[in-house]
């Protein structure tokens, strides 16, 4: 609307010059080279227009044949990039499909009419990826590593290819590579702290968490928490052989993740043994706020080396003043009053958890409790519950339990800390075996029992066990004193 405007504006502006010269008739006079031309003012000027179109035309066309061979050169150049470009499409399409020969095809088309796209060399990585020529692969993703515009592309392609191969100390030089070249990629990142984990690698790894932390690759506390997990594996490193240092890691894990119980218990260790107890109790309690966990309330115990079961019975009590601990604290108690012989104070204590299907841990602490008060009958029936109670907690890391604990995942490599807690319940596959008996004489099959409810089993392996007589049978006083009778094995009270 604007263009057809500004035109009638511009005929308008001529109509009115043509008009205002034709109402101002003149006479237009040229002598040139011994030459007289006189014509009216309008024609002259008509003239003169004409002559601007004519020079106007003339220069175009000569214009136009002087650039002719370089408008040709660009016509052909831009036949052959559409040509590329659109192989270079096609090809793409065609790698994502998994058609490796033509994506290979296109790939060489692109490649001869596209000098200086880097999307060529992709597309020539992919389909060889396709047709499984990882020398070709390896070859191509060098090449783009020499090019600043590539580079970090092609560190990403010789890392896949190195870990794919089982080659880690390249991927892992790849990968640090990369990570020099720009330290906010997630993936250089990641693989970075992923390989120097399973290397153990630990102040490397540090260092790697605390730049993807400033990098804002990881949120503050979930860097912190895997900080920490790192610097407690350090601290639990160097206890043994260099205290200083595993006490300052130690505490700084102890900083950064005060739930963290591996950190705290290297902590207390190295405090202890530098008879620093009212410190090493201090760091004990604020994780047990937060993690109540057995090997606390058990070091807590034994905070002064030599005590006897009574002083041991009265820390776990001042322990569990500021906080129950809930499960825990009542099996550390429980334990510290049998320790001390406070029977009804540790039977009191596991009251509350032998509903249902206590623990392991509790059916033994119970077995040993009705044993030192007489009842063997009792303590008998509780060892054979035992025996098929629930798993006792353990460490578990992705799934898989481990009795230390560790802040690798056994499965992926990455730093995720073990989990204190019981693992799961799985059903086993076959059926367990069946208690031999001797042959008995052919009689008819008695009626068959009313269906019961199996108890769930666990990932451990049933036990077999040859009971001298039924589980609720107390037996008579001359069977405990024939000597005969073998002696009976209790499970430890720790399960």
């Amino acid at each position: 609307m604007i263009k057809l405007l500004w035109r009638f504006f511009l005929l308008v502006v001529l109509a009115a010059g043509f008009a205002w010269i034709a109402d101002r008739p003149g006479t237009l006079t040229i002598r040139w080279l011994g030459r007289e031309i006189e014509m009216s003012f309008i024609r002259g000027v008509v003239v003169a227009v004409l002559c601007v179109i004519a020079i106007w035309f003339v220069w175009s066309v000569f214009r136009r044949l002087w650039s002719s061979p370089q408008a040709v050169g660009r016509y052909w150049a831009y036949r052959k990039n559409r040509k590329g470009y659109e192989s270079l499409s096609r090809g793409i399409i065609a790698a994502g499909a998994g058609d490796a020969t033509a994506a290979a095809k296109h790939a060489a088309i692109a490649g001869n009419s596209l000098l200086d796209e880097p999307l060529v060399n992709v597309l020539a990585a992919q389909a060889a990826q396709l047709k499984g020529d990882r020398a070709s692969v390896k070859r191509i993703f060098e090449a783009m590593t020499k090019s600043p515009d590539t580079e970090a592309l092609g560190l990403r392609g010789l890392f896949s290819d190195a870990r794919q191969s089982g080659d880690m100390a390249a991927a892992r030089r790849h990968a640090e590579r990369a990570l020099a070249l720009n330290p906010r990629l997630s993936w250089a990142s990641g693989a970075v702290l992923q390989l120097q984990s399973a290397a153990r690698d630990w102040p490397a790894a540090a260092a790697t968490l605390s730049q993807q932390i400033k990098s804002g690759l990881m949120p503050t506390a979930e860097g912190n928490r895997k900080h920490a997990a790192v610097l407690a594996a350090q601290a639990l490193a160097s206890e043994d052989g260099d205290k200083p240092r595993a006490l300052d890691l130690a505490l700084k894990a102890h900083k950064l993740d005060p739930a963290l119980v591996p950190a705290a218990l290297a902590a207390a260790r190295v405090l202890i043994s530098q008879v620093s107890t009212r410190k090493a109790s201090k760091i004990l309690k604020e994780t047990w706020l937060l993690s109540p966990h057995p090997d606390i309330a058990e070091l807590q115990a034994h905070l002064i080396p030599g005590d006897g079961p009574e002083a041991r019975y009265d820390r776990v009590r001042e322990l569990l003043k500021e906080h129950k601990g809930g499960l825990e604290g009542s099996v550390a108690l429980a334990r510290a009053a049998a320790s001390a012989k406070h029977w009804d104070v540790a039977r009191e204590a596991l009251a509350p958890w032998l509903a249902d299907r206590p623990q392991a841990r509790i059916c033994a602490l119970m077995a040993d409790i009705e044993e030192a008060e007489g009842d063997k009958g009792r303590a008998r029936e509780w060892l054979s519950r035992a025996l098929t109670a629930p798993r006792d907690p353990i460490w578990v890391s992705d799934g898989v339990a481990s009795p230390r604990w560790t802040p690798v995942s056994p499965v992926s490599g990455e730093i995720v800390p073990c989990e204190w807690k019981a693992p799961f319940e799985m059903p086993e596959i076959a059926e367990p075996a069946a208690t031999i008996r001797p042959p008995e004489p052919q009689q008819a099959p008695p009626p068959p029992p009313p269906p019961q409810e199996a108890p769930p089993k666990s990932l451990e392996a049933p036990k077999m066990v040859i009971h001298q007589r039924p589980p609720d049978d107390p037996g008579l006083p001359e069977d405990f004193d024939a000597p005969q009778v073998p002696a009976r094995r209790s499970l430890p009270a720790d399960g």
